[in-house]
């Protein structure tokens, strides 16, 4: 059975807590998720607007995605 990579995304994002993108795509490859940086962006862009989770600017380049908790 295949898990939309929403749901894979929310649950790595769960299991480590706040992290940043490069590790959340480093973290997903170690398990086996094949997935591009333009789908990452496109999966946190869904996930911050349904609430779920927040991305903010670190750097030019680095971005810190923490889980929402309300």
């Amino acid at each position: 059975m295949k898990y939309p990579i929403r749901n894979i995304v929310l649950e790595k994002i769960k299991e480590v807590g706040n992290l940043s993108d490069n590790e959340l795509l480093n973290n997903l490859e170690k398990d086996g998720v094949q997935i591009t940086v333009a789908d990452l962006n496109k999966t946190l862009l869904d996930l911050e607007i349904f609430g779920l989770v927040r991305v903010s600017w670190l750097t030019k380049d680095k971005r810190r995605i923490e889980l929402v908790t309300s």
